[in-house]
C-alpha cells in the first residue's frame, strides 16, 4: 500500500459517518437474503465512505467488494462494528497496512457476540418494555397507547443506534475490543436480563389469565351454605396469581426444555380455548358445559331453585 503524500491525508467528516448511519438504518434489512443476509446492506452504507477516501476506480470497487462477504447482526448495537470499520477504511486509505483480511475478521468476530448484546437489549429489553405500556393504554381503550410506543421505539432504538455508531468510529477497532473484554457489555446485558424477566413477569400478571372454577358447598346450619371457591380460597391464598404463573413456566418448560414447537403450543392453547368456550355436553345443566364454566368462571348463572 502506497503512503500518502505530504498533505493529502484523507480525513472523514461528521456527516460523511452519519450519511453512512442514515443509510444502515433505513436498508439494513431492504436485500436480506440467504447468500449473504445484510452483506449487500453493509456495502451500500459504506459508499459514501469510500466515495470520499477512494478516487481511483479500481480502489472503489474493491472496497465494495470487501464490504459485499456475508455478514449478520443486530442492526442498533451492531452499529458499532459499522463504526469501527468505518475507522479502519480511513486509516487505510491514508496509508495504514490494514488489508482486506484484517477489515473482515473484525466484522466476522465482533457480529456473533454484539448480535446476542443487541437482541438481549432491544427485543428482549425495551421492547417488551414499551409493549407493556402501549398495551395497556390500548387496552383501556386509549389511542395515545400505539402512538406512545411508536413514538418511543422509534426514539429510543434511534439514539441507541446512533450512540453506538459513533462509538465504533471514535473509538476504532482497538476501543471496540477493548470495551467487549472490559466487561461493561456483560454487565449491561446481565441487567438488561434481568429486566426483562422483571417485565415478563409484570406481564403475565396482567394479561395471562387462567381459572378454575370449582366450587363446594358446605352447610354451615340455619339453612345457609357457605361457597368455597378452589381458586380464590384456597390458591391464592397461597400465593395471588399462582396459576397464572405456574401457566407460564410450563410454557417456558416446553419451549426452552423439551424443545417444543411454539406453533405446536398455540395449536394446542387455541383448542383448549375453543372447547372450553363453546358448549359442548348440552344445555339442560346450569352452565352449558363443565368446560365452559372451567374456563369462564363469569358466564355461567346459578341453576334456577327447584320450586
Amino acid at each position: 500500500m502506497t503512503e500518502p503524500q505530504m498533505g493529502t491525508e484523507k480525513k472523514l467528516d461528521r456527516s460523511d459517518v452519519r450519511r453512512a448511519f442514515w443509510l444502515w438504518t433505513f436498508f439494513s434489512h431492504a436485500n436480506y437474503n440467504y447468500e449473504r443476509l445484510q452483506g449487500t446492506a453493509f456495502a451500500q452504507a459504506m459508499t459514501p465512505i469510500i466515495r470520499k477516501l477512494y478516487k481511483d476506480p479500481e480502489e472503489i470497487k474493491a472496497a465494495l467488494k470487501r464490504h459485499l462477504v456475508f455478514f449478520n447482526t443486530e442492526p442498533n448495537v451492531g452499529g458499532i462494528i459499522h463504526g469501527a470499520v468505518i475507522a479502519m477504511e480511513e486509516q487505510r486509505a491514508n496509508g495504514a497496512d490494514i488489508d482486506d483480511d484484517a477489515i473482515n475478521s473484525v466484522k466476522s468476530g465482533l457480529m456473533g457476540p454484539l448480535a446476542g448484546i443487541g437482541d438481549s437489549i432491544s427485543q428482549g429489553t425495551i421492547t417488551p418494555i414499551l409493549l407493556s405500556i402501549g398495551i395497556g393504554l390500548a387496552a383501556a381503550g386509549n389511542v395515545v397507547g400505539p402512538i406512545l410506543y411508536f413514538v418511543l421505539e422509534v426514539g429510543i432504538m434511534l439514539a441507541l443506534a446512533y450512540f453506538f455508531w459513533f462509538q465504533g468510529y471514535d473509538r476504532g477497532k482497538a476501543g471496540v475490543t477493548d470495551l467487549l473484554k472490559s466487561g461493561t457489555l456483560d454487565r449491561a446485558l446481565t441487567g438488561a436480563g434481568v429486566l426483562g424477566n422483571m417485565v415478563m413477569g409484570a406481564l403475565t400478571f396482567q394479561f395471562v389469565h387462567v381459572f378454575v372454577t370449582w366450587h363446594v358447598g358446605f352447610d354451615v346450619g340455619g339453612g345457609q351454605t357457605k361457597n368455597f371457591d378452589f381458586t380464590n380460597d384456597l390458591l391464592n391464598a397461597i400465593m395471588p396469581g399462582i396459576l397464572p404463573l405456574a401457566f407460564t413456566l410450563l410454557t417456558w418448560y416446553l419451549l426452552a426444555r423439551r424443545r417444543v414447537s411454539p406453533i405446536t403450543l398455540l395449536v394446542i392453547y387455541l383448542v383448549i380455548a375453543m372447547v372450553g368456550a363453546y358448549p359442548i355436553f348440552g344445555s339442560d345443566q346450569p352452565c352449558p358445559s363443565f368446560l365452559h364454566e372451567f374456563f369462564q368462571p363469569d358466564f355461567c348463572v346459578p341453576a334456577p331453585p327447584a320450586a
